[in-house]
């Protein structure tokens, strides 16, 4: 029986710890301080990778950006291509709703997402459609930004299904000398 019970105990504790997350108000003092309108505004280029739930590489790729804000608006424009060659687009159209609070669309992230900055983080989770193996399947972004003291941005993405994360995806931006 006791045997039982610290299993329990214990299998209650990994699930807890695994829901439980890191509050982006926890960076509002932290510097330098990102903005995602002043930072996207422009043409920015970044390198990324997919990782799988083991940590292997699975695709790496680049990205071009071209940022516009006018109106409270704020659309970037992306260009993706992969290693092998195969290229994508996804437009971002966000809404700043306040200084630390913005709603984001695209066309393939089903509804609105809601978006929060504070410090040098930014933080949106949505869900995203993938194609894999000629299946769609529908993960659960968790997607983080930290902006680096050298203007760099580091993007962490979490790619979750049922609550596990099956894959990883790692960005890093820079702006280019406009």
């Amino acid at each position: 029986m006791f045997s039982f019970l610290r299993i329990s105990f214990f299998t209650l504790l990994f699930l807890l710890t695994g829901c439980a997350g890191v509050d982006i108000e926890e960076y509002a003092g932290s510097k330098p301080r990102l903005d995602i309108a002043e930072y996207f505004t422009g043409t920015t280029s970044a390198w990324g990778m997919v990782q799988d739930y083991s940590g292997e590489v699975q695709r790496r790729f680049t990205v071009e950006i071209e940022g516009t804000y006018e109106d409270n608006t704020l659309t970037l424009d992306e260009s993706f291509v992969f290693s092998d060659g195969e290229t994508d687009r996804r437009v971002w159209t966000f809404k700043r709703i306040d200084d630390h609070r913005w709603v984001g669309t695209a066309s393939d992230v089903e509804g609105q997402v809601e978006a929060r900055q504070y410090g040098h983080a930014f933080h949106m989770r949505y869900p995203l459609e993938i194609a894999i193996d000629g299946r769609m399947i529908t993960f659960t972004m968790d997607d983080w930004m930290y902006l680096q003291p050298d203007g760099r941005l580091i993007n962490k993405t979490a790619m979750r299904k049922f609550g596990f994360t099956l894959g990883e995806i790692t960005l890093v931006f820079e702006k280019a000398n406009d």
